[in-house]
């Protein structure tokens, strides 16, 4: 139990400030394991010695997966999280992780998919998580029911932020 939710917690009960406390909780939980997973994945790259990319550009490649996209087509579709599209979708065409090519449609945008080498990183991210998806399952960490019911709970924060962005503007 975090410090907020000591404070906010009495004998159970439940009023708006305690759910603020435990909500503030919930957006710092979220923050933590989106760290985690990076450098989750950053280690796996370097157990098997892929040290070129970063653990951001090896889940952009695994996002896009066997899809052709422009750079604003990752963000609104939700693949990629970051401020720097453009840069590390120039890197991975450097590296050779990724082919480019402008749009016939609109010359100022440029469709993006994933060369062979792409697409083995892909792979290693897939293989990654599909190992810890057995070891949660394995060990009793989630079952089905749980991931179910977090990712329920999770697309309705989404929704109600999205809500809220389109609120504003």
């Amino acid at each position: 139990m975090s410090m907020h939710s000591q404070i906010g917690a009495k004998a159970g009960q439940s009023t708006p400030q305690n759910f603020a406390i435990q909500y503030l909780d919930v957006l710092s939980l979220v923050e933590r394991l989106h760290r985690l997973l990076l450098d989750v994945v950053k280690d796996e790259f370097e157990r098997v010695g892929v040290l070129e990319i970063n653990s951001v550009q090896a889940l952009l490649l695994f996002n896009i997966g066997d899809n052709e996209v422009t750079a604003g087509e990752l963000k609104s579709r939700g693949y990629y999280q970051g401020s720097n599209v453009s840069y590390n979708l120039k890197k991975l065409v450097e590296m050779g992780y990724m082919h480019h090519q402008r749009c016939e449609i609109d010359r100022r945008s440029v469709r993006v998919r994933l060369t062979q080498t792409g697409r083995e990183v892909r792979d290693m991210v897939a293989g990654l998580f599909e190992r810890h998806a057995e070891g949660l399952q394995s060990r009793a960490v989630l079952s089905t029911d749980g991931i179910e019911d977090i990712s329920s709970a999770l697309k309705r924060v989404e929704r109600y932020w999205t809500d809220q962005i389109r609120y504003i503007y």
